[in-house]
């Protein structure tokens, strides 16, 4: 289903996986439209355009309709008619799925009330400010809650239409597609791996000093009251004005930064994980792996394998 201003990739998410004849290959061919929800001839980003015979009409005999993204849908309104079109979809029992901030279109028809989902990460909170009544779940790669299927970014879109094809028609199909697309079949963890973390801004005073301190000795044992007297305070004084600027305690923001070092360090860096583990603040390898494995879903070999690539390992 398209409006305009489509993204052409994450179109191309959709028509790889189900649009694409693979009979000769012994895979199911399915019967597959591209649905333009404005006009006829859709302008795509960046700047050609996507002509199509079908309308609206066409989503009444649809068993999935996908949803790519497009151009400020985290801010737009969406024709009354294609919302109107997709309740009466679900209602029938048809699925609907959509990739990155596609997302908004389901929750501007109140698909999204009361049911987990998900977006980019980059706009989960704009979601849940916009349609308070939907569960965003901002750390994983898709959510499935039949009948709708929601996923993240360009990739997760990749993902979730594996994880259909899988559901309904078994994973050896959902495998063989994997293979054509050179793609894994499934990924582990989730896209809290690929979120931005920057440093919360804090006033000028006590904490911002401490926070720069801190970041120059994560590999040592901080304690509260030693942390409380770089910032000239009681150590209760100094925890609650933590929590005020920051938004966490002194030792949750540790384990966050901690992990980041990693991070960087396994990105950049030939260090053994167990280097990286005594760098980064960690008494071994195996309690980088849970902490690293309780942020982002996945292990430190998994991330540096998806970060650094082949040519670097």
């Amino acid at each position: 289903m398209l409006l305009d201003n489509v993204h052409p990739f994450e179109l191309g998410v959709v028509c790889e996986v189900f649009g694409i004849d693979r009979r000769s290959e012994g895979l199911p061919a399915y019967d597959f439209a591209l649905v333009a929800a404005e006009s006829f001839s859709v302008r795509a980003v960046p700047g050609f355009t996507i002509s199509t015979p079908y309308g609206l009409d066409r989503l009444e005999e649809a068993d999935l309709i996908a949803v790519p993204v497009g151009d400020d849908f985290h801010t737009r309104d969406f024709p009354p008619e294609l919302l109107e079109a997709l309740r009466r979809a679900v209602f029938r029992g048809a699925r609907v799925l959509s990739v990155c901030v596609g997302a908004f279109v389901l929750g501007a028809a109140g698909l999204l009330d009361g049911r987990r989902c998900t977006t980019h990460w980059r706009y989960a909170a704009a979601l849940a400010e916009r349609f308070p009544k939907a569960l965003v779940e901002p750390g994983v790669l898709y959510v499935d809650e039949d009948p709708l299927i929601t996923s993240a970014g360009t990739s997760a879109g990749i993902d979730a239409c594996l994880h259909l094809v899988r559901k309904l028609q078994g994973s050896e199909v959902a495998n063989a597609i994997a293979r054509r697309m050179v793609v894994p079949p499934h990924r582990e963890g989730g896209q809290a791996q690929y979120i931005e973390r920057p440093v919360p801004e804090c006033r000028e005073g006590g904490v911002r000093e401490v926070l720069a301190w801190m970041e120059l000795h994560l590999d040592q044992d901080l304690s509260v009251e030693q942390l409380a007297g770089h910032a000239r305070m009681s150590p209760r004084t100094f925890a609650r004005r933590f929590r005020q600027e920051t938004g966490t305690t002194p030792y949750r923001w540790l384990l966050g930064q901690r992990v980041l070092f990693a991070q960087r360090l396994l990105e950049r860096t030939d260090d053994t994980v167990e280097a990286v583990a005594v760098r980064t603040g960690f008494p071994n390898a195996a309690a980088l792996r849970h902490q690293f494995v309780r942020s982002l879903g996945t292990t430190p070999h998994a991330y540096r394998r998806m970060f650094r690539g082949p040519a670097r390992l």
